[in-house]
């Protein structure tokens, strides 16, 4: 694999800081907004936008966690026995905006199976999507496209973004990586 890093830890925050701005910005008094991260990066970035909302406006966003596993179109490819990881959603979604938080936007499979989970815990008013990278239009499958963006990076297929951050373990970065043939 070759690797190559897109986006260091200042760039990630500086990303987030202006998704941030941007919320609130589109939703200045925050009423009935919440942020619901899609497992696993989407959490974690969720998280962060909350603090960094908390920082600027002094209000805490409700903030969930939406396992999809099993809203994928392509679950049964995964394996035998995919691991279904634990929704946590401690607030109604009903009438509110909630912005789903991803790590990267690409075909946009995930994000629809983010909305048909989140659908099954109610009705919100608006949905919302903000994905720290998006690796652009041209490989998208479906109709779906972020309102909030840290970063774009136009990819083929045979490429992988694959964002790592410090609460999986790594140092955060996001890397663009192709397999190097021989």
């Amino acid at each position: 694999m070759e690797k190559t890093v897109v986006l260091r830890e200042r760039d990630i925050a500086e990303c987030l800081q202006t998704i941030a701005d941007a919320i609130l910005r589109r939703n200045n008094i925050l009423k009935d907004v919440a942020l619901v991260g899609i497992r696993t990066g989407g959490a974690f970035l969720a998280a962060r936008l909350q603090d960094a909302i908390r920082e600027k406006s002094g209000k805490v966003l409700p903030m969930g966690v939406l396992d999809i596993t099993l809203y994928r179109d392509d679950w049964t490819r995964i394996g035998p026995a995919p691991v279904v990881g634990k929704t946590e959603l401690p607030f109604s979604v009903d009438d509110k905006t909630v912005v789903l938080v991803d790590d990267v936007l690409f075909t946009g499979r995930t994000v629809r199976a983010a909305m048909d989970a989140l659908m099954d815990y109610g009705r919100p008013r608006r949905i919302e999507l903000a994905v720290l990278v998006d690796r652009g239009e041209r490989n998208r499958e479906l109709p779906i496209f972020a309102n909030y963006v840290g970063s774009v990076y136009e990819s083929s297929v045979d490429t992988t973004v694959n964002v790592y951050l410090k609460e999986e373990g790594y140092f955060d970065h996001v890397a663009i990586e192709e397999k190097r043939t021989v």
